[in-house]
């Protein structure tokens, strides 16, 4: 129990770690008393309010004033993680408050071990210029039906590590990478319609479990819709908690 408490923070960090980095890279992070904030204007991502504590109804008020005046859509996390009894308080104060599950994923892990074999016409490249920015910038949105904006890629690239993905030489997907100790977290590995159901996203998830593993990083997060839960978990994942991401009707 203590292992998967552990696993679980380092995931929490790691995806706090990559709102923050974001909202830095336009000093536009706040860290109060009772929650975070990272919002990039005139942007999509990260846009995130998330809470230093349990929630009560004057910090959801403290809240609500800071949606009040942003220009953003604005997602607010929950960590649903073992104390049961919290967790239906915790969305019992939300619900009542206007909130709503806008959309759910699934924390998971993987402790590094061993390289997996791999396609020969699938690579990932790091974006390391404004075209490439572009470029993963479009298969992003593609892929997820929103944008992360050129401007994000290049302002945040030494902190954060964009891939594309090619078959053979056509860009296929996306993925990035974040580091927070000696934890890598995968996030963003997307795949646009009309290049799904070829295998694509399990090659790419090998490619990047192998560069873990190659770094001789200890442990791999990342976060899951269920559509996509059931690739993790035949490469080894483990699913361990569950995050609701609300938004303010």
């Amino acid at each position: 129990m203590k292992e998967a408490t552990n696993t679980i923070k380092e995931n929490i960090k790691n995806l706090t770690s990559l709102w923050t980095t974001a909202g830095n890279a336009f000093n536009s992070h706040q860290k109060l008393q009772n929650f975070e904030y990272s919002e990039i204007k005139n942007s999509e991502w990260p846009n995130r309010i998330w809470f230093n504590q349990y929630i009560t109804q004057e910090i959801i008020d403290q809240i609500k004033e800071k949606i009040a005046v942003s220009s953003s859509k604005i997602t607010v996390p929950i960590w649903n993680i073992s104390n049961k009894k919290q967790d239906v308080i915790h969305d019992a104060i939300l619900e009542l408050n206007n909130f709503k599950v806008k959309f759910e994923q699934i924390g998971m892990s993987l402790k590094t071990s061993s390289l997996h074999n791999l396609s020969e016409n699938v690579k990932i490249k790091l974006v390391s210029n404004d075209f490439e920015a572009k470029i993963w910038s479009q298969l992003f949105k593609n892929s997820f039906g929103y944008k992360i904006s050129c401007e994000t890629i290049i302002n945040t690239i030494k902190d954060i590590n964009y891939y594309i993905a090619y078959h053979n030489n056509t860009a296929i997907g996306t993925a990035a990478t974040h580091i927070t100790n000696n934890i890598m977290g995968i996030h963003s590995v997307g795949i646009p319609p009309e290049m799904r159901r070829k295998g694509y996203a399990e090659q790419i998830m090998k490619l990047l479990i192998n560069t873990g593993v190659e770094n001789k990083y200890e442990l791999i997060t990342l976060q899951a819709s269920n559509m996509g839960k059931n690739i993790y978990l035949k490469l080894g994942f483990k699913e361990e908690f569950l995050i609701k991401n609300y938004i303010l009707q």
